[in-house]
This record gives C-alpha cells, sequence and structure tokens, in this order.
C-alpha cells in the first residue's frame, strides 16, 4: 500500500512520497502474532517482555498516528489536537523499549542482572518522566487550530507546543543514536550466532532509518524558525522514513528467533529424509511398515523413522557377519578413506550382506554376536554412505575375497 504522486523534478517526487501508516502496522501485527505464544508461556523473561513491549507499542503508535486515527482521537475528546501528546507519549515510550531490548538482549546473562536493573530502572524512570513533561507542556499550549498531518511545523513556534515538539525528537533520536551504537558494537564482537549478526544488522539499518525520520523533523521545523517552508519534509519524508525504519525493526526482532526456527525444522526434514535409502534397504526385513502420520511433527516423524530403523536392524542382526565387516573396513582404509567414513562404509556392506542373506535363509544364525553398538548409534552416516553404490561396490568386492587370498594376488 504504497501510495506515488508523481510529479516534475526530484524533489517534486519526494514531496509526493507517502508509504501508509497501515503497512508497517501489519507487519508489526505479523511480528506480534508470531511471538505472542512464546511472550505468554514464558512472561517471566525479562527479553521476551522486552519484545512484546516494543511490537505493542510500535503497532499503537502507527495505529494512533495515522491521520484518520489523529482526526478521530481528536472527535472523540471533544479537544484540538489531543492525539499529539498522546502519540509523543507512544513514540517515547517506544524509544524507551528500544533501549530496554538491547539491555536484556545483550546483558541478560546472571553475571549482568545486577547492572541490568539498574539500567532499566534509569530507563524507565528518564522517560516516564518525559511523558509527563509532555503532557504538561501540552496543557500549557495554546493549540485551538487542529492539524491532522502537519502540527510539528505548523506549531513549531508556539510557546511550550514548541518545547514539547522538541522534547519528544530529542528523546527519540538519543535513544536512536544510544541503541545504533550498542548494537553496532554487539555486531563487532566475536562468537556472535550467524542468525543474530542478521537481526541486529538490520536492527541497525532500521535505527538508521528513523534518525532520517528525526532528521528530516528538525530541518522542517528549523526551516519554520528560519522563515523557509520544508513542510513537505514533515508530511512526506518523516513518515515514510518512519514506516520503513519500524518494519526494519520489526524484521530485526523476528530474524533471529524465526530463521533459528526454520534452520532447526530444516534440518529435522534434512536428517529424516537422509535417513530414506537404511530405511528404504530395511523394509524387506522389517516386521512393521514405517510409520507415518499427516499431522505428526516433523520431530516426531524423525523418531519413528530412527525407531523404524533401529528395530529392523535389531532383526537382521543375526545374519550380521562381523568378519565382514572388519575386512570390510580395512578394506575402506586401503582405498583411501577417513576413519568415520570406512566405518560407515563397512557398515553398509554389512547390512547389505544380511539383507540378502536374509532372503535367503530367514532363520540363519550366526555362531559369534555381532557388534551392533555402531549400526545402532550412526544410522546417520549409514545411510549417507548408501547414497554412494560405486564406493561400496568397490569395498564390497575386494572385502569379498579372503585376506590370504589378497596377500598372495599382491
Amino acid at each position: 500500500m504504497t501510495h506515488l504522486q508523481l510529479a516534475e523534478g526530484p524533489v517534486g517526487f519526494l514531496t509526493g512520497l507517502y508509504i501508509s501508516f497501515w503497512l508497517p502496522g501489519l507487519v508489526l501485527a505479523a511480528a506480534l502474532t508470531i511471538k505472542l505464544p512464546s511472550i505468554v508461556k514464558l512472561w517471566r523473561d525479562p527479553l521476551l517482555r522486552a519484545v512484546g513491549g516494543l511490537l505493542l507499542l510500535a503497532c499503537a503508535v502507527f495505529v494512533f498516528a495515522a491521520p484518520s486515527t489523529i482526526a478521530w482521537t481528536n472527535r472523540v475528546t471533544g479537544v484540538p489536537n489531543i492525539a499529539a501528546p498522546w502519540v509523543y507519549s507512544l513514540i517515547t515510550a517506544l524509544s524507551a523499549s528500544w533501549l530496554l531490548l538491547v539491555i536484556h538482549w545483550r546483558n541478560g546473562r546472571t553475571e549482568h542482572q545486577a547492572q541490568t536493573r539498574r539500567a532499566t530502572r534509569w530507563v524507565v524512570s528518564v522517560y516516564a518522566a518525559v511523558v509527563v513533561a509532555l503532557w504538561v507542556l501540552f496543557a500549557l499550549a495554546d493549540v485551538p487550530v487542529e492539524q491532522v498531518q502537519d502540527l510539528d511545523t505548523y506549531y513549531a513556534t508556539t510557546p511550550f507546543m514548541r518545547e514539547e515538539i522538541l522534547l519528544y525528537l530529542i528523546v527519540h533520536t538519543v535513544a536512536c543514536l544510544i541503541t545504533a551504537r550498542l548494537i553496532w558494537v554487539w555486531i563487532r564482537t566475536d562468537g556472535l550466532d550467524g542468525w543474530l549478526r542478521w537481526g541486529l544488522r538490520i536492527l541497525s539499518f532500521g535505527y538508521v532509518t528513523n534518525l532520517l525520520f528525526s532528521a528530516a523533523k528538525f530541518t522542517a521545523i528549523v526551516a519554520r524558525w528560519t522563515g523557509h517552508d520544508l513542510d513537505w519534509l514533515n508530511t512526506n519524508i518523516a513518515p515514510s522514513a518512519a514506516c520503513i525504519g519500524a518494519t526494519m525493526v520489526a524484521t530485526g526482532v523476528i530474524v533471529p528467533h524465526a530463521g533459528q526456527y526454520l534452520q532447526d525444522r530444516w534440518m529435522v526434514h534434512r536428517q529424516r529424509r537422509n535417513l530414506g535409502p537404511l530405511a528404504r534397504l530395511l523394509r524387506s526385513v522389517a516386521v512393521s511398515r514405517e510409520p507415518w502420520g499427516l499431522r505428526a511433527t516433523p520431530e516426531i516423524r524423525l523418531i519413528r523413522r530412527e525407531t523404524y530403523i533401529r528395530d529392523a536392524l535389531l532383526q537382521l542382526s543375526r545374519h550380521l557377519d562381523e568378519d565382514l565387516r572388519r575386512r570390510s573396513y580395512d578394506t575402506a582404509l586401503a582405498l583411501g578413506a577417513e576413519h568415520g567414513r570406512a566405518q560407515a562404509l563397512a557398515a553398509a556392506v554389512t547390512i547389505l550382506d544380511a539383507v540378502e542373506a536374509g532372503r535367503r535363509d530367514p532363520d540363519g544364525d550366526h555362531t559369534t554376536a555381532p557388534d551392533t553398538a555402531y549400526l545402532l548409534q550412526e544410522i546417520q552416516a549409514v545411510s549417507e554412505a548408501l547414497r554412494s553404490p560405486d564406493e561400496i561396490t568397490a569395498v564390497r568386492a575386494r572385502a569379498a575375497v579372503p585376506a590370504e587370498s589378497m596377500s598372495a594376488h599382491e
């Protein structure tokens, strides 16, 4: 829902640029919906509370800062421009939530709890005092003419309202600068998770864009003080920068959590898929079919496949040839395989041989008890080895020859 009004020249284009307040509101609401179950479940976690507070306040800002909502608020209360201190208070609270998020996110470890509590109290006290000051200044100001979109420049020279506008912009800018600085230092530290680093980068971009919001507002206000008209910076550029910045902040908050969640799900799916060759090989000897459930989670499906494979291997154990496994391992090493790969190839050869032996003689039994520990524990590596039929064929062909014959032949 981006509205572009084309005009002649670059300045004309910028004066016609406007991004709907409802777009970031929808993004923020979606982010809050994603995080809400975790926030409710783990309400005692201060970091999750900070995330929830930030997303909720950001949603409130864009709902109440929309021109239609501003007009509705003024009409319902019967007080011209009372939406101004309300929106300024929400922006101030949002600025405080940025600082609180970074404080709890970065210093959430046990050894930093005292420092975190002090910083939290300081931020809450300062920004609460600012909110009180905003309402006091509005009560003292004379603002009878309703302004829905350009209040900051219209009343830029009005006593008390001028100070109120400057106050909320200053605390917003300070919060942006401090948060961006803390995040930038944090990004440069070693040992950060990849998803966390990407989230912080997106967050930093969001806060830099929010600085553009403040810069556009300040420039338009100073222009009014000096008798110039740059109101388009206030009515077009500043709101658009705020919308983009809020969207980036919401994305940066969600990326580390959503990215890690999707990565974990993908890893579980890939592990189950990698077990496919071994599961298909063992279908002929398994007593029952591999269970499947459409409503089962990926983790449950993985556990079921692992259980199915291990049960089938136990049923096949009486056909396992331990001598063949040792010869296959030595052969794989001789062919240049690493220790782990050699073990997996040897196990794959042994299982293939056991499956064929089970088909020929279902009741067959070996006099020596085979070692099934590796087979049961490293089914991922064994299944992966089955994806290399050429290697298995080479190892199996040489391992089938008795060691004495191989030495004499060589």
